[in-house]
């Protein structure tokens, strides 16, 4: 092994494992894959997914990539192993954010969540071009170390994904509406059209194109969800409830004869399906913002938190000490047609800042 090539540890194989480890090797890591089942590691050695099986005690940078209930217990024992003498920053890859951040409280550990998957299951789903156009969720808090941040956006950033800055808690409140709840949905529609098939043999085979592009999700691995529903249990009921309301507003039209309210709805549906964003490009133009602020625990967390509320992606992120007192400089690149709006809401807060365009 060369000695300049940097080194990663992926725990767990599975399909987003075993693509996040492809997807370093292929771009110079040197990767070491580790999985509580030792055929899935020989076979992600056989398929050349990783360079090695093993604890990975020099790599710099681990992934955990195991089910959410077991994401913090591992990573857990990782951060805490005197013997990882180089470790810089540690991650996960859990569809829920809040149970994982809350039980690791450590400036190395940052809660992601690729939003990236496949129909496909284990390591033989595996796919190095996976994240490329991705939205990648980091969720740092006031413990985070700017730079864990750092090395894990532009981690992020080699693997063709977009970073998407925004607390743990607003992380598992949005993926709730977004993922969870569709996915949920998306099962009981195609349980009811199985059961219907019991009855009607022709049913499935008039399933055409739009409810094969509706139930898709629903080939998805199913040994997750059960975990998923319980760390994030509050916010996909909510969703399940708002479903459950707009669907009984739907059948009061349609029972009601309401061409012209059904029409409104869908046509507000259509709009709102096409406008949907494409992928989270990189802008052609950043600027850095650029504000003094106290060296203190919570600082990072508050400006990320005010970045988020304002639908602003955070590209990178710096914090440079003063050796003059306990103040430093706090940089945020970001879209430099979205840096004016940042730096209004950074100065009501009392604070004052300066934006220097980049090209």
């Amino acid at each position: 092994m060369s000695e300049q090539r940097r080194t990663a540890l992926v725990v767990g194989t599975g399909l987003i494992g075993g693509s996040l480890a492809w997807a370093l090797r292929r771009r110079g890591w040197h990767v070491i894959g580790k999985d509580a089942d030792p055929e899935a590691t020989e076979r992600a050695l056989e398929r050349g997914l990783i360079d090695e099986v093993g604890e990975g005690l020099e790599a710099e940078v681990v992934f955990v990539a195991t089910p959410v209930s077991s994401a913090a217990p591992v990573a857990g024992a990782i951060l805490a192993d005197p013997r990882r003498t180089r470790l810089v920053a540690v991650s996960d890859v859990s569809g829920v954010k809040a149970p994982v951040v809350d039980a690791l409280e450590d400036p190395r550990f940052i809660g992601g969540h690729p939003m990236a998957g496949s129909e496909q299951a284990g390591i033989d789903g595996a796919d190095p071009e996976l994240f490329v156009g991705a939205t990648w969720v980091l969720t740092p808090t006031v413990e985070t170390d700017p730079g864990t941040y750092s090395l894990l956006t532009e981690i992020v950033g080699e693997l063709g994904a977009d970073v998407l800055t925004l607390s743990p808690s607003d992380h598992d409140r949005l993926v709730a509406v977004v993922s969870h709840v569709p996915h949920l949905v998306a099962a009981t529609l195609m349980n009811a059209a199985a059961e219907g098939a019991k009855a009607d043999g022709a049913l499935l085979r008039l399933a055409a194109g739009g409810f094969r592009d509706m139930t898709r999700v629903a080939a998805g691995q199913p040994s997750i969800w059960p975990d998923i529903c319980a760390d994030n249990a509050e916010a996909i009921l909510q969703g399940l409830d708002r479903i459950v309301e707009d669907l009984q507003g739907l059948r009061a039209r349609v029972a009601a004869g309401d061409r012209g309210g059904l029409l409104e709805l869908l046509q507000r549906a259509s709009t709102a399906r096409r406008e949907l964003p494409t992928g989270a490009a990189r802008p052609e133009r950043l600027a850095e913002l650029r504000v003094p602020v106290p060296d203190r625990y919570g600082v990072l967390a508050e400006f990320t938190g005010l970045a988020s509320d304002l639908g602003i992606n955070i590209y990178d992120l710096t914090i440079a000490h003063s050796a003059e007192g306990p103040r430093g400089v706090l940089t945020l690149l970001v879209d430099a047609e979205e840096a004016d709006t940042l730096r209004k809401a950074v100065e009501a807060r009392g604070q004052s800042c300066t934006v220097v365009g980049l090209t």
